[in-house]
């Protein structure tokens, strides 16, 4: 797994790329804002695209999200969700 000791442009853009990836979107990283709503926003992610994400998460940055309550919350945003990675490494 990566060492994350900051947020930076570099990790969101990862996250951004991991999240295409996992929930088989067809649209680019770009289209991710960082202060984007993850849920209940345009990109339109169910449950199972939050299962993926956050067993995504767990394998690239050793970093646990688990019950829907933390994923909601670390889920916000890209912004949340790379504060939250950083955070739980510390």
């Amino acid at each position: 797994p990566t060492m994350i000791d900051a947020v930076t442009d570099e990790l969101k853009l990862a996250l951004k790329q991991m999240i295409v990836e996992e929930c088989d979107k067809d649209f680019g990283p770009e289209f991710i804002r960082d202060d984007m709503p993850l849920l209940g926003g345009d990109l339109d992610l169910d449950s199972l695209d939050v299962l993926q994400i956050c067993m995504a998460v767990k394998n690239q940055y050793d970093v646990r999200i688990e019950g829907s309550g933390d994923a909601r919350k670390a889920l916000k945003s890209i912004n949340v969700l790379a504060q939250t990675i950083v955070d739980a490494r510390r």
